[in-house]
């Protein structure tokens, strides 16, 4: 009777639970308005990573769950979006696209843990890069998986200071904080590397509002230019390419986003052999350990994979987790903070004194495809063009492009 009793008993709680106990994420990126095509390949990637994580177990056996709430692509209603996931109870998000979203979300999520210190939130950021994120912005639950854009330029720079054919500089960016960040690091940078590179052209155009680069392809051209350097994406980079090529300037253009964003669709064989790009993954690197998982994602979604990141992040969430023992945030996220990690593309480091990733880089070139013309190891194209594809220059090791941080980190 006794045995009877407490297999009741058993039977019971078995089925006071649910089928399986959930890790809800909100991911707060906007998908409405200009980018919402972004912010849906970001929720791809999340939901394929997070089926990718479920299927090893999950967070100490517990599955994640997606939860997408729209922030539309603007701060207020990010903030909206973002009260929505904690009224739900939700406390981990996750965000990367816009920069100013993640300086209010951070900003927001800072002063809820400081009211609720018994149900902190954690913030997972994988794409926005201002430097000011983890610098003077900074705080404890605040990560950050792509580097800043002053790692990004000095990754460029130690590249494009090596092609001793290169004397001179041309910097063309959008005007807001990203193009006005990759401006200054730029003229700052390059001449601590080689103080005889001169910076011949320093714009700042408006952002997302050109609709003919011809003029500033005229201003490039004037000046006779060896490079250019920009952090322009979408239309403002494709259009930029198109009166370059237009123009019969044919230089080469080292970016930071000229990879995605519909960036290559647009511009295909007026990038080749001139359009350079420095990213976390490209799909044509030499032992890549993300092709199978790369692969199956385009044929699931019928996309590529873009946001290498965000594979990275869940991979280092669901480590820190199991490895803690633990899904409670604050937890996670002690577990988290200088985190040494085997990532597809080689080590990485959640820097404990700031939450700023550090991690390799490739500096990539558009080629024609191998079935196209192009060299044998362009076995991938970009954005199902069929035509270009990336062609890895250089392996940019983390130690290279890590920079000081003025982050003053103060821990619950």
């Amino acid at each position: 009777m006794k045995k009877i009793t407490i297999l009741s008993l058993a039977v019971a709680a078995l089925f006071s639970l649910p089928a399986y106990a959930q890790v809800k994420v909100a991911q707060l990126d906007g998908i409405s308005g200009p980018f919402a095509n972004v912010g849906e390949q970001q929720r791809k990637t999340l939901l394929a990573m997070f089926d990718d994580v479920n299927a090893k177990g999950g967070l100490n056996g517990q599955k994640l769950e997606l939860v997408t709430i729209d922030g539309k692509g603007s701060p207020q209603d990010s903030l909206n979006a973002f009260k929505q996931a904690v009224d739900q109870g939700i406390r981990i998000v996750t965000q990367g696209n816009s920069s100013a979203v993640a300086a209010a979300l951070s900003d927001a999520v800072a002063k809820y843990n400081q009211r609720n210190p018994a149900s902190p939130v954690l913030y997972l950021n994988h794409s926005g890069i201002d430097n000011d994120l983890t610098n003077s912005k900074c705080n404890f639950w605040h990560f950050r998986f792509d580097p800043n854009v002053d790692m990004k330029v000095e990754a460029i720079t130690s590249e494009l200071v090596k092609n001793k054919n290169i004397k001179s500089v041309y910097l063309i960016n959008q005007n807001y904080a990203l193009g006005q960040q990759a401006s200054a690091a730029a003229k700052r940078i390059i001449p601590s590397r080689r103080a005889d590179i001169k910076i011949v052209g320093d714009d700042l155009h408006p952002f997302g509002q050109v609709k003919d680069f011809s003029s500033y392809a005229a201003k490039i051209k004037a000046s006779g230019a060896d490079a250019i350097l920009t952090g322009n994406w979408g239309n403002d980079l494709s259009l930029l390419v198109k009166a370059l090529k237009d123009a019969n300037v044919s230089v080469a253009i080292y970016t930071i986003y000229g990879s995605g964003f519909g960036a290559p669709t647009a511009i295909k064989e007026n990038g080749v052999d001139h359009l350079k790009v420095m990213s976390v993954w490209n799909p044509n690197i030499k032992n890549d350990k993300s092709e199978e998982f790369a692969n199956e994602f385009k044929k699931k979604y019928g996309i590529e994979l873009y946001f290498h990141q965000i594979r990275t992040m869940i991979q280092m969430l669901a480590a820190a987790a199991n490895k803690s023992k633990s899904n409670d945030p604050k937890t996670i996220a002690y577990a988290l903070e200088g985190m040494k990690f085997q990532a597809d593309t080689g080590d990485a480091e959640m820097r404990k004194s700031d939450h700023q990733i550090l991690l390799p880089m490739f500096l990539s070139t558009m080629k024609k495809t191998a079935s196209n013309g192009g060299p044998a190891d362009v076995k991938y194209d970009s954005e199902g063009t069929g035509v270009v594809g990336f062609q890895v220059d250089s392996k940019i090791e983390a130690s290279v492009s890590t920079v000081a941080t003025t982050c003053q980190m103060v821990r619950p």
